[in-house]
């Protein structure tokens, strides 16, 4: 093994499990919200912060990877190419 150099990582995107519908937050959240008077919390952010899951290929050490906020992201897709058309 050897430390101190770069190694190869192998990235996934981390994803992270659904909150639960009859959480002591979420109950104590739907009683706060029923009845008069708008909206009492913050809303959640319409964004997430994107997670790598980083592997090294020799030691398969991990470690998780926080990047930016974005509302997309690929991993690994195709680039886009001179001149090509954008297709959706």
């Amino acid at each position: 093994m050897t430390f101190g150099i770069r190694n190869l990582n192998e990235a996934s995107w981390c994803h992270f499990c659904d909150t639960r519908k009859l959480s002591l937050g979420k109950r104590r959240y739907d009683r706060k919200q029923s009845g008069y008077g708008g909206q009492t919390k913050l809303k959640a952010k319409t964004t997430k912060k994107i997670v790598l899951k980083m592997e090294c290929t020799e030691c398969k050490y991990r470690k998780q990877l926080a990047i930016k906020r974005c509302k997309h992201f690929e991993l690994g897709g195709d680039k886009k190419k001179k001149g090509q058309m954008i297709q959706f």
